[in-house]
This record gives structure tokens, C-alpha cells and sequence, in this order.
């Protein structure tokens, strides 16, 4: 009987859970690690816009029939580069014309000429009245007016018979033709294609007033270039990379913010050496906003509910405490924080489906360092 107490005795030992002197559950085991502080580079991202750099719409100077399209349909052009060609008779015809009358003036400018020179002489010894001279003068600048405006009007024919000829007038990428040969257009009011400069080209965006006062704040004259100050650095990434291997540089920003939506527009110049990014794509962009020391944490440890993110913490007799934080960019695999932490505080990495708020753990001692981290269950 005594042999069967203590066997049973020893077999409840055995299954019976570990316990405190109070008799209370041991506390769960979590691992915990104070930020890592470290000067990181801020970069504020983006959802942006490619745009080209310069939209063309090509349209005659002069009126006529096209005779010939001399591109294909979205082929790249350069500057000066032949588009379409007009009907040229009737502007050779008036180039002709033009010159003819440039002719005759010069022939009316000689006789003036002439008759100048020869009453000058006749008027000088009195053979001849002096009203006869003012005549001959008068004719002789009527003769340097028509002989001028004819050749205005030589050049103008000159400038509709190079008109008649459409090229590029600059490089870049076309768009379909609108226009076919044997269609008439008119001066100013066809359109004949479109054309847009692809390199280098434009992405825009839209900041909000928070991140434009913090580049205020940081730099002068914010996201703009200021005196003395180096263009803003941005980098782009399309949204089927990985990573931001494009770079380019802030050129523009708007001079108010939307009303409706509270934001200011932002341009950077990106090269595009390869034509690869095309407008009205979309793209992520992040902004360089300076370096600034900050507080990081894995982003595994990072929770989140109606209130927004926080993190678990735990003091120095063990209780799981919660805490509302403010999140900035990823960098180097760790989540860097704005604001909620103190350098510190222990914050839970490891464990965390084990914490709960106002419970007591067991803390063990880890280490946070760059780059992702696998944390200890």
C-alpha cells in the first residue's frame, strides 16, 4: 500500500507543470533588445508618374495637301528630321513671283537713281526748278520702300516654300500619323502626329504638406534648390523591380499646394539613356531627406491595431507593456522609428505570440543589428 502512494505520488510529480513558490504558472520566455541607434538616410517614397520631358503637337504653318509621310508610325526621330512634305507648286510659284517683283523694283530703284543724278546738276546751275529735284528725291525713296517690301515679301515666300517641308523640331519618339497623303491641312489647325522627348524625362509626384515642411525644416528652401544648395537626389524604381537602381535629381516644385487635396506637385529629371520608361507609366520614387540619427527595430516587431503600430516592451520587473509608435522608412532590413521609443527601452523581438499586454516574461537579452534578423521563438 505504501509502494502504490509513493509510486503515485512520484507519477503526479511527474505530469504536474512547473510552478512558482506562489504557485503560479513560471512566465513565458521572450527575447528583447534595446533600438539600434545609428544615423540613417531618410528617404520619403513616392507613388509617381512618368511624363516626357517635352510633348510636341506637330502642326502645318502653311495650308496644302500632303504629298508624302516620310516616318513610321512611333518610330524615334531627331531634331530636324523630315515628317511630312506639302504639295510645293503653288509656294515655288509664289517664291517665283516674289522674285520677279523684287526685279522690277530694283529696275524702278535704278531710274529713280538716274534721275536724281541727273537733275542734280541741272538744279545746281538753275537749268531746272527745285520742285522738279524734291520730285526725283521723292520717287527715289518710293523706289528703296517697294524694292525693301518686295523683298520682305521674297522672304516670306521663301519661309512658306521651307515651311511646306514638316520636320521634328526635336528629338524624340512620334506618335501615330493623323493624317494621310492626299489629305488637305489647314495652317495652325491640323494635327498632323505628336511628339514627345523621351531623354531625359520627367517623373512627377505629390508630397504632402507634413513631408515638405520636414524638408523645409531640414534644408533651405525645402525640395527646392536654393543658393549655394545641391539638387535634391531621388531614386526610381518601376514596379516590377526590386530595388531603386535609377537616380536622378529634383527639378521643380510647384508653387502652392492643392487646396483640394492638401499636397504640393514635385518633378525630378531622371536620364533615360535606354528609352526604357515610358510615359504614363506609374513608378515608386523616394526622396532623399538627409541624415538624422533614428532608432530602429525588426520589422517583426512591429504590431498593429485600431490605434495604429506599436511595439512590445518590457520593464524591469517583467511586465509586457505596450507602446504607440510612429514609423519611418525600411533601412538595411530594420524599420526605423520617429517617435513612441526610447533608447532604452526593451523592446520584444523575439517570442512576441507568447506577450501579452500586462502579463509578466521572462526576458532574455538580444541584440538588434542591420539587416534582417531572425528572431528566437
Amino acid at each position: 500500500m505504501q509502494g502504490a502512494t509513493a509510486l503515485a505520488l512520484l507519477a503526479g510529480t511527474a505530469l504536474a507543470p512547473p510552478v512558482r513558490a506562489q504557485g503560479t504558472p513560471a512566465a513565458p520566455p521572450v527575447t528583447v533588445a534595446t533600438p539600434l541607434a545609428r544615423q540613417v538616410a531618410e528617404w520619403n517614397e513616392h507613388t509617381a508618374r512618368i511624363e516626357p520631358s517635352a510633348r510636341v503637337e506637330i502642326r502645318p504653318r502653311v495650308s496644302g495637301q500632303v504629298m508624302q509621310v516620310h516616318f513610321q508610325d512611333g518610330a524615334l526621330v531627331r531634331a530636324g528630321e523630315l515628317l511630312f512634305t506639302l504639295d510645293q507648286r503653288p509656294f515655288q510659284i509664289a517664291v517665283e513671283n516674289a522674285r520677279a517683283e523684287v526685279a522690277r523694283n530694283e529696275a524702278r530703284l535704278t531710274l529713280a537713281e538716274q534721275q536724281v543724278q541727273r537733275y542734280t546738276p541741272l538744279v545746281q546751275q538753275r537749268f531746272a526748278p527745285e520742285s522738279e529735284m524734291d520730285t526725283r528725291r521723292s520717287a527715289l525713296r518710293e523706289g528703296q520702300a517697294g524694292l525693301a517690301a518686295a523683298r520682305a515679301a521674297l522672304h516670306q515666300a521663301e519661309l512658306d516654300l521651307e515651311f511646306s517641308e514638316i520636320r521634328a523640331p526635336r528629338p524624340g519618339r512620334v506618335s501615330d500619323r493623323r493624317v494621310d497623303a492626299g489629305n488637305l491641312v489647314q495652317q495652325g489647325t491640323t494635327l498632323l502626329t505628336t511628339l514627345v522627348a523621351l531623354d531625359p524625362i520627367y517623373v512627377s509626384f505629390d508630397a504632402s504638406e507634413t513631408e515638405y515642411l520636414r524638408y523645409a525644416r531640414a534644408t533651405r528652401g525645402g525640395m527646392r534648390r536654393g543658393a549655394g544648395q545641391a539638387d535634391t537626389v531621388v531614386q526610381l524604381r518601376l514596379l516590377d523591380e526590386p530595388d531603386f537602381r535609377r537616380e536622378g535629381r529634383m527639378d521643380f516644385v510647384d508653387s502652392g499646394f492643392d487646396a483640394r487635396s492638401g499636397t504640393i506637385r514635385g518633378r525630378a529629371v531622371v536620364p533615360n539613356p535606354d528609352l526604357f520608361l515610358t510615359p504614363g507609366s506609374f513608378a515608386r520614387l523616394r526622396l532623399f531627406a538627409g541624415e538624422a540619427p533614428a532608432l530602429m527595430v525588426p520589422d517583426a516587431a512591429i504590431m498593429a491595431d485600431q490605434s495604429g503600430r506599436m511595439v512590445l516592451t518590457v520593464a524591469s520587473d517583467g511586465t509586457v507593456s505596450p507602446r504607440t509608435v510612429l514609423l519611418g522608412p525600411l533601412v538595411d532590413g530594420l524599420r526605423v522609428v520617429r517617435s513612441g521609443l526610447a533608447p532604452e527601452d526593451r523592446v520584444i523581438i523575439g517570442g512576441l505570440h507568447r506577450a501579452r499586454p500586462g502579463a509578466h516574461v521572462t526576458a532574455e537579452l538580444g541584440r538588434i543589428g542591420p539587416g534582417p534578423m531572425a528572431a528566437a521563438d
